[in-house]
């Protein structure tokens, strides 16, 4: 059986919230319940499965998303970027620091990962003579989970060769019980043994999917470099609320210092000011708040917009990215907060469902799929799980299904509600997607299930963002 799923994002704690140990119980769960399905043969026979496959296609750990890339260990200013040389010193070290602390603060979730990989929680009932589940017996059979760890573009500097990064890669492999060598994790399947015979035995094409987004891969440079959407996320979504928190300081409330770290979750983010300005409308302690945080980030846009690293991308008598979000960012400076929420209302209203961007067209160009040494092609990066038939065709007198799927995430999103968006009303939602491959007439001899669930964020506190206080 193959199990394959995406963008955990686990982060450091230095900026926004990682998933909860609950999500890693509740996934643990769901597989022993696949597992115990899966066992059950075409032939109406129950067999226990005896290995799994686990891989996740990029974006495990979130190397980008940390104030560390802001402040050094001191506490005072950092200088080192992920543009800068990844071969550097204090480059490695500052990625050993970002990963050391991803894993301490997810280290209970992560620990469920390694004893799945040690057989300890995926356990099913032997088979009768009779080809049964016995239920009645205490004996249970250990089923080991072998978790591969492909990258993308949160977690890119994994695939970076040299010794230094061989032993960031093996805290990693320890921490979470991986299957994968210390050499770069890979970013296609063909860069891994295992992978290849994962892809030829369950007739599947996986990788992260963001060779297709321009802002967060750089096509003529490959992946081991650093792209715009790096930029964006460091110098504008992480260092916006460090920055309002230096000028604000302590007449800046918990509530609205915590809130300013969810900017990426919120969806769609085409509403992100309604919730800043439902953070400001609620938490702000002194009402000139929302004209300092406007202006902070309308400082953190142009900065971001100046850098030359981004400067360096901006293609002369080219429209590109660059000249896209010139556009977008410099407009924003010359609007109130108050009007940037009206704008949002207008353009969710006007395009609601349009941001739901799917990538599933590049799946008809995978040499694997056109060959057909795929049936099946996967990817992650958008957040947005999908199911999309692609080609159904005769072989041999059989007939055969194309399908591509996106692998979704596990993450927290704070979503809109329908219901008068004016009053910025956000539900809050943990999400978890999995996909799951079977072969040899496991699962009664389906081919896959494609599974995607919602977990309520705890309640809270009236007042909270999104509550009408």
């Amino acid at each position: 059986m193959l199990i394959i799923s995406s963008d955990l994002h686990l982060k450091d704690g230095t900026s926004g919230k990682s998933i909860t140990v609950d999500e890693f119980r509740v996934f643990a769960e769901r597989l022993g319940s696949v597992a115990y399905q899966a066992s059950r043969r075409a032939d109406g026979r129950y067999d226990p499965i005896n290995v799994i496959d686990l891989v996740f296609v990029g974006d495990v750990f979130d190397l980008i998303r940390s104030e560390r890339w802001l402040l050094g260990p001191t506490g005072k200013p950092e200088t080192i970027r992920p543009w800068n040389d990844p071969q550097g010193d204090r480059f490695i070290h500052k990625i050993q620091s970002i990963v050391t602390a991803i894993i301490k603060h997810n280290q209970a979730g992560l620990s469920i990962f390694k004893k799945m990989s040690q057989g300890k929680i995926i356990q099913l009932p032997p088979a009768t003579r009779s080809g049964q589940p016995d239920l009645k017996t205490s004996e249970r059979i250990s089923v080991p989970v072998r978790i591969h760890y492909m990258v993308g573009n949160h977690d890119w500097f994994l695939h970076l060769p040299g010794h230094d990064y061989d032993q960031i890669r093996k805290q990693i492999i320890e921490a979470m019980g991986l299957f994968n060598s210390d050499k770069p994790f890979p970013y296609e399947m063909k860069e891994s043994y295992p992978l290849q015979e994962i892809a030829r035995r369950y007739q599947v094409c996986a990788r992260h999917g963001d060779m297709f987004d321009a802002m967060n891969y750089d096509k003529e440079a490959g992946r081991n470099v650093s792209t715009l959407g790096d930029a964006m996320t460091v110098e504008l979504l992480t260092r916006f609320p460090y920055e309002v928190y230096r000028y604000v300081g302590m007449d800046l409330s918990p509530k609205l210092s915590e809130g300013l770290k969810e900017l990426s979750n919120v969806r769609p983010a085409i509403v992100t000011p309604l919730w800043l300005g439902n953070l400001t409308n609620n938490y702000a302690s002194d009402p000139q708040h929302a004209d300092v945080i406007k202006k902070i980030w309308d400082q953190c846009a142009e900065d971001f917009l100046n850098l030359d690293f981004v400067q360096s991308h901006d293609k002369r008598f080219t429209f590109d990215t660059v000249d896209a979000l010139e556009a977008a960012l410099l407009f924003s400076r010359g609007l109130s907060l108050d009007a940037l929420n009206s704008l949002a209302v207008w353009l969710n209203q006007k395009f609601m469902g349009n941001e739901k961007i799917s990538i599933s067209e590049h799946a008809l160009e995978e040499d694997a799929l056109k060959q057909g040494l795929a049936r099946y092609v996967v990817y992650g990066h958008t957040h947005f799980h999908e199911v999309v038939p692609l080609d159904s065709y005769m072989q041999a007198g059989k007939l055969l299904n194309q399908v591509y799927f996106n692998a979704g995430t596990w993450h927290h999103y704070h979503n809109l509600t329908l219901q008068e968006p004016t009053k910025f009303k956000f539900v809050g939602l943990h999400v978890m997607t999995y996909l799951a491959f079977f072969e040899d007439g496991e699962r009664g001899g389906r081919q896959f299930e494609a599974w995607s669930g919602s977990l309520s964020i705890p309640a809270r506190p009236r007042g909270a963002p999104g509550d009408q206080g």
